[in-house]
């Protein structure tokens, strides 16, 4: 990812024990990422470093986005306003790495976390996995469409819903009951 050098956190360089740092990303961030999920929106992050031992880091994030997706329904782009928050955990180290505590490794002699993907997958991790527009929303041919194919496709020659063989026996039921 080029062109987003503020998102890059100089662990050597943090002036306290803590400091916070706020951004603020729009579509170039989401295109650079070029992640499926999102490729177009906005968001307001704010991350707040704080040194807690030795070479050991907290980072506490703080997210609230608008992202456009395509809707489930009609695949038209819709906005879905996000709100996340997200801890990570960094150590200086030999070498950049991910270890199974998923504590991130930052090479000590160069000491620059690079927190753009991070940042992209707590956005990612708090939007609602069905993306749909409220009703009445939708794109009304689009969802004609979808009405016609899903009518006929479970229908048979005189436009009654097939009845899967399995069920005839709870159909004699239901006649057995009314009796």
């Amino acid at each position: 990812m080029d062109g987003f050098d503020s998102l890059k956190i100089d662990l050597n360089g943090l002036r306290g024990d803590a400091e916070t740092y706020t951004f603020r990303l729009g579509d170039s961030y989401f295109e650079s990422v070029a992640a499926p999920e999102v490729r177009r929106g906005d968001a307001d992050v704010t991350l707040s470093v704080r040194k807690v031992q030795g070479s050991f880091f907290e980072l506490s994030f703080h997210i609230e986005a608008s992202v456009i997706v395509p809707c489930d329904r009609c695949l038209d782009d819709m906005r879905l306003p996000v709100s996340a928050d997200g801890q990570l955990r960094a150590r200086l180290g030999e070498e950049n790495s991910v270890d199974d505590d998923l504590v991130v490794t930052v090479a000590e002699d160069d000491g620059v976390l690079d927190v753009a993907w991070y940042v992209y997958e707590f956005i990612a991790l708090a939007m609602p996995i069905k993306h749909v527009h409220a009703d009445g929303e939708c794109n009304a041919a689009m969802m004609e469409t979808l009405r016609e194919h899903t009518a006929s496709a479970g229908a048979d020659g005189d436009g009654q819903q097939a009845v899967d063989p399995r069920w005839r026996g709870l159909e004699k039921l239901k006649t057995i009951i009314k009796d």
